[in-house]
């Protein structure tokens, strides 16, 4: 089992989170039109880089693995959410020398990255609330 622990913390600038990992820093926002300052992404954009940055690392390890020419990954993705539920739309753009039985290969991986199983499999999120 594999624990990653990020903190989000909002002040007094609106809808403005600090992100911390640990390691890195980094912003979430919302739109001037929600209220918010644009200063980064929003947690629908959050969501989405996950899963693209994890699904172009995970094409780049089995490739440099297998020793096969992927010189490149670009990872379309886009959120729809609606009454039914939600659908995430990934295209996956793949530069190099690469026979259509690899690509096909590749296709596969991209469905077996850690965040893609995160994502299409039940997701518990147990909430405490900590007094201050």
């Amino acid at each position: 089992m594999t624990t990653t622990t990020v903190v989000a913390s909002i002040g007094s600038v609106d809808y403005q989170v600090l992100l911390d990992d640990g390691t890195h820093t980094w912003l979430g926002d919302e739109p001037e039109s929600a209220g918010g300052g644009d200063r980064g992404p929003t947690p629908d954009s959050l969501l989405l880089s996950s899963l693209g940055t994890c699904t172009s690392i995970t094409l780049k390890m089995y490739a440099k693995r297998k020793d096969w020419q992927l010189d490149a990954v670009r990872v379309t993705l886009s959120l729809e959410t609606g009454a039914q539920g939600t659908t995430i739309t990934r295209n996956i753009h793949l530069q190099g020398e690469l026979s259509g039985e690899q690509r096909e290969r590749l296709l596969q991986i991209a469905n077996a990255c850690p965040l893609h199983k995160i994502l299409t499999h039940p997701i518990e999120i147990n909430t405490g609330l900590v007094a201050v």
